[in-house]
């Protein structure tokens, strides 16, 4: 599960929204989807607390030692009632400097298994390449794009509740096959490189789709 937080200060307004609000609304849900639940430890340290596929409770003493020998082990029995959580933050000062987490952060440092922020040269990397460009391939998106902002009327084809078709696809090749998370995203936990959640997403797509075929 993949969920995005865009904090700034909005268009009219002199100072930006509630974070803290919008920290707890994420660690609520990302703290009771998954049948995998935290437990602090007196030494700061996390145990686990996972629900088998029969039912029964079992914990384990490292949380993520207990998530990543499943995933690394594509043990489909351990991850059953297991729902990764990934949350996605933009990089605006309000949130966090770079040297000291702010209350906001931590406490969805301490909800999902893994916590990005998307840098200010990753947002420009794609505006440049993508929306400002001149590519033939990003032509509708830069379409869609246009048509949704500036104007005062109409109908919008580029939010996150509508996409234009064709902008949909050209996007969907870019985020496949462009994949710079090392230049775009910043771990805030579980302190490991972005390359290591790509490399257990693949894990788990070639899990989910060995036992679909399997049952």
């Amino acid at each position: 599960m993949f969920e995005c937080k865009r904090v700034g200060v909005e268009e009219g307004q002199s100072r930006g929204p509630q974070t803290i609000e919008k920290a707890k609304q994420g660690a609520y849900v990302a703290r009771t989807v998954s049948g995998l639940q935290r437990i602090p430890r007196r030494d700061g340290t996390v145990a686990a607390l996972v629900e088998e596929a029969d039912g029964a409770l079992t914990t384990h003493a490292d949380y993520y030692g207990f998530l990543q020998t499943a995933i690394d082990g594509a043990d489909l029995d351990a991850l059953v009632n297991v729902v990764l959580t990934v949350g996605v933050v933009s990089n605006h000062g309000n949130w966090f400097t770079a040297e000291t987490l702010n209350k906001e952060m931590r406490v969805l440092a301490q909800s999902y298994d893994w916590v990005l922020f998307l840098t200010d040269s990753g947002l420009a990397e794609f505006i440049e390449d993508v929306l400002q460009g001149s590519a033939e391939e990003f032509a509708a998106t830069r379409a869609a794009f246009t048509a949704s902002f500036g104007r005062s009327g109409g109908v919008t084809t580029f939010t996150k509740v509508t996409m234009d078709v064709d902008a949909d696809r050209e996007l969907t090749d870019y985020f496949a096959f462009h994949r710079p998370w090392d230049r775009w995203f910043n771990v805030i936990t579980p302190g490991q490189p972005v390359g290591k959640l790509q490399d257990d997403l693949v894990r788990l797509q070639n899990m989910h789709d060995t036992g679909w075929r399997r049952a």
